[in-house]
């Protein structure tokens, strides 16, 4: 008896489940059809933007995203790797366009690639970019790439999921490189080929680069892990990585442990430090506990990886921690710290195990060699740069426009400024002259004549020097050598230095307030650095963003001490060019001294 009764109840079932189907799509809530519709408009309007990679000869390859239409276009360091300085990149248009390496960060995988139009002059697709702080667990997003290499009219691949988590960090796959700090865990699908291909919110927003999955051990099949770097630590390395520079990732110089295993969300303190560090000069030391770091509380030491990972070598952060004091009391300090390196083994850190490494493929058949690539001629090789030749084009286009405030070439003669102020809070004028000779067919002589406070000396810079000398007056780190390295810059410019002239990417810089204990994040201004090198003496030199305007420099006679720093402001038209008229002087935690500058003083040639 049940068995015509279930029968009765299968076909029921399945005669409702036909009606369903067979019903108008009308009868669906509209608001499905509209969301579907949307995420459909959306996928059109970023697919012509995203970009298959091939190595050139057609050896493997990736996926890419252009950002802007000029052409460049971010991926995978781990993509470009295998391809070398110049490679080949489809458009979904069907097109095959060549493309040359920029700029690399190795540690975070990321390379930025430039696409050569066919027509010089025609502009690319190109994705906006998002705020990945914003991007929540559950959220849906979109990847697109070549899976595979799958598309041959390089039509991208997309898939549709959720972000599964954010804030993750995932361990280097061996010697430091391929970190990924802070980024996004999505369940949306990636697999092999998808590597370095755009990462997208529903408002079509470019949000991260897919770059790591999590894969079945038996074969390349996605698990339903992937992780994508945040596109908002790639802005912070995006300066870099248009100068052509081979990027670092930062380190403090210090091992920041949890005090208790067992706690949760135990303090953070410090177990070693360097004492070369920026951080053990500004102050920290052993037993600290610290507290936030770039603005971000530290709870545990996971925090602290992702956080340091954001950012690159040479940055200058704020860093809060407590200690206790005489009484026992604790108490907060802030400090502003230059970032070191990657540079773990210094602290005996534990090295993570590389991860399996591919059997190296089948040599090759031998091929006719192909002709080089039309890119070739926008790469040129140096060492500590991904691409020197976009390092020049952003050194000059820097030096073009701030030669707009006044152009000094013409005044490469004597100099003298005159200066009121005071130094270590008393009241003290400072003038300073560079005299300048040839002798005969000889190299020129130079002779710093420098008086502050009623006691003056002179110095020879183009000499060899004692560094005690080059570090006078006490307590600036060589004002002296610092007024003459902008001497150098202002009327000489790239032919003044014979060492290292080069575009340092993009930094924050903190102008001195009023009151010196005002929040670091409301002072920081975000510039171009200039790299200078003369003499055996190295330079920073920050450009604002906005305008190009020099705001300051820092003058490193000795890397294992504080470097000068100069502050400039109150610029104002002298014979039609654009100088500051206060100048301030700090070095290490303390100010030497405040200037306003009375004169300028131009000699002749």
């Amino acid at each position: 008896m049940r068995t015509p009764r279930i029968l009765l109840l299968t076909a029921g079932l399945l005669a409702a489940l036909a009606a369903h189907r067979l019903a108008p799509a009308q009868e669906l809530d509209p608001r499905i059809l509209e969301v579907e519709q949307k995420r459909i408009a959306v996928v059109e309007k970023v697919k012509p933007a995203v970009v298959a990679i091939f190595a050139r000869g057609g050896q493997g390859g990736g996926s890419g995203v252009l950002i802007s239409d000029d052409g460049y276009a971010l991926t995978n360091f781990h993509v470009v790797a295998p391809a070398g300085p110049t490679m080949k990149c489809g458009l979904p248009d069907g097109v095959m366009y060549d493309a040359v390496l920029v700029g690399l960060d190795k540690v975070g995988d990321v390379a930025l690639i430039k696409l050569l139009p066919k027509k010089e002059g025609d502009k690319f697709p190109f994705a906006r970019m998002g705020d990945s702080d914003k991007v929540k667990a559950g959220d849906w997003s979109l990847a697109m790439g070549n899976p595979f290499l799958l598309a041959t009219d390089f039509t991208p691949t997309v898939t549709f999921g959720l972000v599964s988590g954010t804030n993750r960090y995932q361990y280097p796959e061996g010697r430091g490189l391929l970190e990924y700090t802070d980024c996004i865990q999505i369940d949306t699908s990636i697999n092999p080929g998808n590597s370095g291909g755009p990462l997208f919110n529903l408002d079509g927003e470019l949000i991260g680069i897919n770059g790591r999955g999590s894969f079945d051990k038996r074969g390349r099949v996605n698990s339903g892990v992937g992780y994508a770097i945040s596109i908002n630590q790639i802005k912070n390395f995006m300066g870099h990585l248009r100068a052509g520079l081979d990027a670092d990732h930062a380190s403090l110089g210090a091992r920041i442990e949890e005090r208790s295993e067992d706690e949760m969300g135990g303090a953070m303190v410090v177990t070693s430090i360097l004492e070369e560090s920026d951080a053990y000069r500004r102050g920290l030391r052993l037993g600290d506990e610290l507290v936030s770091f770039a603005g971000r509380p530290m709870a545990n030491a996971n925090h602290f990886k992702n956080v340091l990972g954001l950012y690159p070598k040479g940055w200058r952060v704020p860093l809060v921690f407590r200690r206790e004091n005489e009484n026992r009391e604790s108490e907060k300090r802030e400090i502003l710290v230059r970032l070191m390196g990657v540079q773990r083994q210094e602290l005996g850190a534990p090295t993570q195990p590389p991860g399996p490494r591919p059997r190296p493929p089948a040599k090759p058949a031998e091929k006719p060699k192909e002709p080089e690539s039309p890119a070739a001629k926008l790469y040129e090789a140096k060492a500590g740069f991904a691409n020197y030749y976009f390092n020049k084009l952003e050194r000059d286009r820097l030096l073009a426009a701030f030669r707009k405030h006044g152009d000094f070439t013409p005044l490469a003669g004597d100099w003298t400024i005159e200066a009121d102020g005071e130094v270590k809070k008393e009241r003290a004028s400072l003038q300073f002259t560079v005299k300048q000779s040839q002798d005969g067919d000889k190299d020129r002589h130079i002779v710093l004549d420098f008086k502050v406070g009623g006691v003056g000396f002179q110095l020879e810079p183009l000499r060899r020097q004692n560094i005690d000398v080059l570090r006078q007056p006490r307590g600036s780190g060589g004002l002296p050598i610092a007024l003459y390295h902008y001497w150098q810059l202002l009327t000489i410019g790239p032919k003044g230095f014979e060492g290292d002239f080069s575009h340092g990417g993009h930094e924050p810089f903190y102008p001195p307030a009023a009151d010196m204990q005002a929040d670091f994040s409301k002072r920081r201004v975000d510039c171009e650095v200039l790299r200078t090198e003369h003499v055996g003496v190295t330079g920073k030199w920050y450009f604002s963003l906005k305008d190009q305007m020099l705001l300051g420099f820092e003058i490193q006679i000795d890397r294992e001490d504080d470097p000068c720093e100069v502050y400039l402001s109150d610029y104002k038209p002298v014979d039609g060019r654009m100088l500051p008229h206060q100048i301030e002087v700090r070095h290490g935690n303390d100010r030497y001294g405040v200037f306003t500058v009375k004169s300028y003083t131009f000699g002749n040639k």
